[in-house]
């Protein structure tokens, strides 16, 4: 990894840092291949993924210099850039462990994607997000279901069509970010407490049941299998016998 840099503590706490902060840790192709092999390959032990960016910037979104070049490139190349890109924010978005994006500074066109891409997003008091790719002349295309998904249709396309810059107190408000805090550290860490505290087969479950029953038109049956796996796992077992033995259960 020359981009990204992978660190996890004893808890199961793993750091993705993307490491480019002389670009604002913008995205070329490079950084979008190694992140998406770092969120496909997690090692079992981990438990929760904070993303964060080196520097004043998380992320300037994707690579000016990088997307000028897939503009004039053939077809296929440019297709496959874009496939690649595409790729990269799933593996995100199905990450078996919850996702925490840290945000300071600029989160600009993919930044912002990014943010919505994860599970968790806790932004500081100067973190500056938009979805600024139509100044461009170009579209907020891979990241477009998962900002639709976090803002809902009509502020999603408000924000596409305006390509404005959104300020960290509009963007809790609008629900973009989902807290806004002087000490993002502080509100890091509280933010793990909870999470671990959680069954990771559970959560793990949990995230899926969630983008799924969105997506089906009748969710019924899928949530029905998913409660009845849920209670037979070991862990529903466990979680269930803890809290009926007022006892703290094995993952904790």
């Amino acid at each position: 990894m020359q981009t990204i840099v992978f660190t996890c503590d004893e808890r199961g706490v793993a750091t993705v840092l993307i490491n480019r902060p002389e670009v604002h840790n913008a995205f070329n192709l490079q950084v979008v291949q190694e992140l998406h092999q770092t969120f496909r390959e997690l090692p079992d032990k981990v438990r929760v993924v904070v993303l964060r960016g080196q520097g004043k910037s998380f992320s300037a979104g994707a690579d000016v210099e990088w997307m000028r070049g897939q503009a004039v490139a053939g077809e296929e190349e440019n297709r496959r850039g874009a496939r690649q890109m595409a790729e990269m924010f799933q593996a995100i978005d199905n990450c078996r462990c919850p996702v925490v994006a840290v945000i300071q500074g600029a989160a600009l066109g993919g930044g912002t994607g990014l943010t919505c891409a994860v599970d968790i997003a806790i932004a500081g008091p100067k973190a500056l997000f938009g979805f600024t790719e139509v100044r461009l002349g170009i579209v907020p295309a891979v990241i477009s279901p998962y900002a639709i998904r976090r803002l809902g249709y009509s502020k999603a396309k408000l924000h596409f069509l305006l390509g404005d810059r959104i300020n960290a107190e509009n963007a809790y408000r609008l629900g973009l970010v989902h807290y806004l805090s002087e000490d993002p550290e502080a509100q890091l860490e509280e933010v793990l407490k909870e999470l671990l505290a959680g069954s990771p087969a559970a959560q793990a479950r949990t995230k899926k049941l969630a983008r799924t029953s969105y997506e089906l038109e009748d969710p019924t049956d899928f949530t029905i299998e998913q409660i009845t796996a849920a209670r037979a796992h070991p862990d529903g077992r466990e979680g269930l016998s803890a809290f009926l033995e007022k006892r703290a259960p094995n993952w904790s």
